[in-house]
């Protein structure tokens, strides 16, 4: 009886005051959680950004019809020299079914060419063929225009700390076993 009197007033004082249990529990989550507008998710940004990050690259190279992911591939080919496809795919953020169409399709335009290993036939050997190798070089300006545009509202010391708190968190999820090991996104 003693509780339950106590109780009331506490309700009785809570709504002298304006509060109800519900505008409480809405307060106080509000103090514990980021608010549930989406845009205050960071996933939801990431997201966001990669697509921006995406839609830049493609219309800064368009002329190349190289996408995001064929660049990377080109590129560690290029700095690899007869990197295995397993290799590549770990290399690339990418698992080794999806790193297998792109490459087929770097192939089909000339672009990569595949090799057995002499050590081990089941492993194939990558490297660039001369229209790779040109069709990188020509690329590369482009690519860095796009980068630069993804960052174009920050300044200079803006942009290293963004790269460098990107790095961070990547290499946390990497480490720390709770990153998917490779992407599927579409090349």
């Amino acid at each position: 009886d003693c509780l339950l009197s106590r109780g009331l007033g506490d309700v009785y004082k809570r709504q002298q005051q304006g509060l109800t249990m519900a505008s409480e529990i809405d307060l106080k989550f509000s103090t514990l959680s980021p608010s549930l507008e989406l845009e205050n998710y960071p996933g939801h940004s990431i997201r966001r950004l990669q697509q921006i990050a995406v839609a830049v690259f493609m219309q800064e190279t368009e002329a190349s019809a190289v996408t995001p992911v064929q660049f990377a591939v080109l590129r560690t080919v290029a700095d690899q020299p007869g990197i295995d496809q397993r290799t590549l795919a770990r290399s690339v953020s990418f698992d080794t079914s999806t790193i297998g169409g792109v490459i087929d399709r770097l192939e089909a335009r000339g672009l990569l060419k595949r090799s057995f290993s002499a050590q081990d036939r089941r492993v194939r050997l990558l490297n660039l063929t001369p229209d790779g190798s040109a069709l990188l070089d020509a690329v590369i300006p482009p690519v860095l225009q796009a980068q630069d545009r993804m960052l174009e509202p920050l300044s200079a010391a803006e942009r290293q700390a963004f790269i460098r708190l990107m790095k961070k968190v990547i290499a946390h999820h990497e480490q720390s076993g709770s990153a998917a090991e490779a992407g599927s996104e579409k090349d």
